[in-house]
């Protein structure tokens, strides 16, 4: 079997990894390369496995995403929802998730795994029943959204690919996107992105990469592209405009981005990365939120 390439890509997550911390940055996207092969040197297996740790706040923004995902499908197909029974579903796989990770089955095999129990964080029950009470208030708001009606009304062939992840060419680098809605309407596109948390600029800038996405993938001109976020539960609606100001701004800040990630590298045409190129940040609040903190403490030489 052909060994993978670690090619070089562009995301907003991969961004804000590289906004937040180069040593994070550096483990997330090459330290921790082939981590998943039987043969992986035990220092790139452990970088893998903590890797693949989520935290609780993303945890509960991912099971809103999968689930509106699921009843998405459900509409497009026809068939009908119900809250309840979809409500009842995700906390029975949370819960399942959950023991999984406490019983830190991650390290074994395949298996969902937190960072608040990797590093016995202290996290309080009602910090853990925060979690799930807010993963319940955005489905419920999402039911009596009016984006259930509308994506019931949608003809089939309106339906365009529903969280799926996609990636176009942006000056030969693959830079990935995965509209969490999209459909088309008035001979364009409607770009809907979903967000579990706070607003912020970070979320303009994702619409405006699902535009550009959705330009080079459907073949569609700006000016005919809607972008929504939809801020849950409280069903707060923000309009991105799409025009060629804000998407050629957006591309300025895209290449830059791009510029300086490469700039590090040892070899961009091979994308190979040395570890002392990368330092850490002098945030302590990024380690401490940080999943890599203990192999990043022990090669520094610090205490873990």
């Amino acid at each position: 079997m052909a060994t993978l390439e670690n090619r070089f890509s562009w995301s907003k997550s991969r961004h804000e990894k590289f906004e937040a911390c180069l040593r994070q940055y550096y483990y997330q996207y090459y330290g921790s390369w082939g981590g998943w092969e039987r043969d992986a040197p035990p220092e790139v297996r452990e970088l893998y496995i903590l890797k693949k740790l989520t935290n609780r706040h993303a945890w509960s923004g991912t099971a809103v995403h999968d689930a509106i995902r699921r009843i998405l499908t459900l509409l497009r197909d026809g068939a009908e929802i119900d809250p309840e029974r979809i409500v009842a579903t995700v906390r029975a796989s949370m819960r399942a998730q959950f023991r999984e990770s406490r019983e830190g089955a991650y390290r074994f095999r395949k298996a969902f795994g937190l960072r608040e129990h990797e590093y016995a964080e202290e996290v309080s029950a009602e910090e853990w029943r925060a979690s799930w009470e807010l993963v319940e208030s955005c489905l419920r708001a999402f039911f009596r959204s009016r984006w259930v009606d509308l994506a019931r009304s949608l003809p089939r062939e309106a339906w365009l690919p529903i969280d799926e992840l996609g990636s176009f060419l942006y000056r030969g680098v693959p830079v990935f996107a995965a509209p969490d809605f999209a459909f088309r309407a008035g001979g364009g596109v409607v770009l809907v992105d979903w967000k579990t948390g706070k607003a912020r600029e970070a979320d303009r800038d994702q619409l405006l990469g699902y535009a550009l996405y959705a330009r080079a993938t459907w073949d569609v001109p700006l000016e005919r592209i809607q972008g929504r976020v939809v801020y849950l539960p409280e069903l707060d609606e923000v309009e991105v405009v799409v025009d060629d100001a804000s998407v050629a701004d957006f591309e300025r800040r895209m290449q830059d981005s791009i510029d300086r990630m490469r700039a590090l590298l040892v070899d961009s045409e091979r994308n190979l990365a040395r570890i002392e190129d990368f330092p850490r940040t002098e945030t302590s609040a990024t380690c401490l939120h940080c999943a890599f903190r203990r192999p990043c403490l022990q090669q520094d030489g610090s205490a873990p």
